[in-house]
């Protein structure tokens, strides 16, 4: 995983007093949220409000509107990043399949912030290079156990995940099963 330093410019504006980075914290979780339901063109208004603080409080964190969709979108993918080492404890399939379902949810909830980011940003290279990061490894592990196909790389996963959220789905259960086709895929198969 990365290190805080490759994102200066998001964790060097976390707050340090205590006080402080609660509401930074709630900032973000109601930001994420507001997102999450009402897309890029939520309500800053209404994100403070959730939040729990002043609209001055807001822009004293965030400066812009692009520093929060920043700080909202590094957050998740450190989750999501995080959420690796609390795999490691399973089996190697197990871990994979785990994880990509924790990818799809991320990434069907962060299409507004990822379409107000540039992809060539230094933040999204950032996030970019920590995903692969925390789910390499998991996919290196299934591999070396023999039960992912050892023709793929993580890069290939990724582009068959992220294609697939780009689909519509009326609701969840259809994104598991059409999901779970695209793992039965990866599966390594005797030769």
């Amino acid at each position: 995983m990365t290190s805080a330093g490759q994102m200066p410019e998001v964790f060097a504006q976390r707050p340090k007093r205590a006080d402080a980075r609660r509401n930074y914290d709630a900032l973000v979780v109601a930001a994420r949220d507001a997102f999450a339901e009402n897309g890029a063109a939520a309500s800053l208004e209404d994100v403070a409000r959730r939040a729990g603080v002043g609209i001055g409080t807001l822009y004293r964190n965030f400066p812009t509107r692009r520093h929060l969709f920043e700080a909202v979108y590094v957050e998740e993918v450190r989750a999501l990043s995080n959420s690796a080492a609390d795999l490691a404890e399973l089996p190697p399939w197990d871990a994979l399949v785990a994880w990509l379902h924790r990818f799809v949810a991320y990434v069907a909830t962060k299409r507004a912030l990822a379409e107000q980011l540039l992809h060539d940003s230094e933040i999204f290279a950032s996030c970019r290079t920590e995903i692969y990061a925390a789910g390499e490894p998991l996919m290196r592990r299934a591999q070396a156990a023999g039960v992912v196909r050892d023709d793929i790389g993580f890069d290939d996963v990724v582009r068959l995940i992220s294609g697939l959220t780009m689909a519509q789905f009326p609701g969840p259960e259809q994104r598991d099963r059409v999901l779970g086709v695209a793992l039965d895929g990866l599966r390594a198969t005797a030769r």
